[in-house]
């Protein structure tokens, strides 16, 4: 299976996303910026504008390129806004909902961790990060994957505090969390200008 290996802070820097958006907070020596001057660059074309923006979604969401063209077909056919419908689809992938639920730091680690079988689908192990969950669906901590480290840090007095978007529910004190509704537009926190991608595709 190919996968995304880019260094993330530096990608960040290059597409103009905060590594925060992405999970990461701790400070590393590719933050500072030694030579300001030196960052500056020339004026991007239009086409370039419409591409960076398309690598930056791809970047956010650990998507590659077959997937993400497949994503933006199946957004077209839709009913809504092409660009809407696309982060919305985007944002329906399980390993989304899995950092978005706080049950890993990044969606690279949820990513992970769905592939490897923690995590159940009302009920039912899934372990395809790609999977689209529906209002209703609960997404769960597997039993036997509990007692890891990696969930056991989620749960007591010094779990880390998450911030769920309105789409999503979590029972408090469990590994457990359910899709209450549908995201909408304003439940995507990052920075995107959806409409430079439809452009892209609409040459």
């Amino acid at each position: 299976m190919a996968k995304n290996t880019q260094p993330i802070v530096k990608r960040c820097k290059a597409l103009g996303i905060s590594p925060a958006a992405m999970g990461y907070t701790s400070k590393t020596k590719s933050d500072t910026i030694r030579n300001p001057k030196g960052q500056m660059r020339r004026k991007q074309s239009e086409y370039a504008t419409q591409l960076n923006e398309k690598q930056k979604v791809k970047f956010v969401y650990g998507v590659l390129e077959k997937q993400f063209r497949s994503y933006y077909e199946k957004a077209a056919k839709a009913s809504g806004q092409t660009g809407e419908e696309l982060l919305i689809m985007l944002e329906r992938r399980l390993d989304n909902v899995v950092y978005r639920l706080g049950f890993a730091m990044t969606r690279r680690e949820a990513r992970q961790a769905v592939n490897h079988g923690h995590f159940t689908v009302n009920g039912k192990r899934v372990d395809i990060p790609s999977y689209l969950v529906n209002v209703g669906d609960v997404i769960e901590v597997r039993e036997r994957s509990r007692s890891s480290v990696m969930f056991k840090r989620l749960l007591g007095e010094d779990a880390p505090i998450v911030t769920l978007p309105q789409w999503l529910s979590r029972e408090k004190d469990a590994l457990r969390g359910k899709v209450e509704k549908m995201p909408v537009r304003e439940d995507i926190d990052v920075p995107i200008e959806e409409h430079l991608i439809v452009e892209l595709y609409s040459k």
